[in-house]
């Protein structure tokens, strides 16, 4: 058990592991301040509905962001915490100033995509390494999205 953490799984695989869900924490961060800036920005008809459902979506989005944070310190690595580390390590990229609902929107359910994505090479890493709880919590949270992912798109009529 020499090359095992504290929760018993293969160090190198548990770095691996830490390491890709930085990845993962990276555009979660970048995202969570995005939809904070469309809840802060967003104008036009839509207000109220938009203004509402992006104050949800960032909420969830923080607790999540503490979730994988505290999912890499259990696997025994560091999180990292620095917007710098973020915008050079997230695939999303940070929105300019967006008050178009439908842009919005869209940003959104791109960023869905990208994480989504992540989260299911994440759930290949994590099976590979027998960690089941980094696998459940990418299994919840792309369960949640993917629903998000088909009201969003019905919002857009798409």
């Amino acid at each position: 058990m020499a090359n095992t953490n504290a929760i018993g799984l293969d160090n190198d695989k548990a770095k691996h592991l830490s390491e890709k869900l930085n990845e993962l924490l990276a555009n979660y961060s970048i995202f969570y301040q995005n939809t904070r800036g469309y809840h802060w920005n967003i104008k036009g008809e839509k207000f109220f509905e938009l203004h509402l459902k992006f104050e949800e979506l960032y909420n969830d989005l923080l607790l999540k962001i503490d979730e994988v944070a505290e999912r890499i310190l259990t696997l025994g690595h560091t999180p990292k915490h620095n917007y710098a580390d973020y915008r050079n390590t997230s695939k999303i990229k940070e929105s300019e100033q967006v008050s178009d609902g439908i842009k919005a929107v869209e940003d959104i359910l791109a960023s869905f995509q990208t994480i989504i994505v992540l989260q299911r090479e994440l759930l290949t890493i994590s099976s590979d390494a027998d960690d089941e709880g980094t696998n459940a919590l990418m299994s919840d949270y792309t369960r949640e999205q993917e629903k998000l992912v088909w009201m969003y798109s019905s919002f857009l009529n798409r």
